[in-house]
């Protein structure tokens, strides 16, 4: 997410701000504190240009 951000030149106070989120919010997740929502991670990759892929995972049970 860092990354992504830092690509599109935007600082950290411009992605809360074009996400609807705190600055706090911002500052954990890049610094891998907290647990965020998937509507918290949705709001930001959509910011970022992103997409979230949610796929279900095949298991075998015996």
């Amino acid at each position: 997410m860092k990354e992504r951000r830092k690509t599109l030149s935007l600082s950290q106070n411009d992605l809360a701000e074009m996400s609807e989120l705190g600055l706090a919010t911002i500052k954990d997740i890049e610094r891998g504190k907290g647990n965020p929502s998937m509507a918290t991670v949705s709001k930001i990759m959509d910011v970022l240009g992103m997409e979230i892929i949610y796929r279900v995972r095949n298991t075998v049970a015996e």
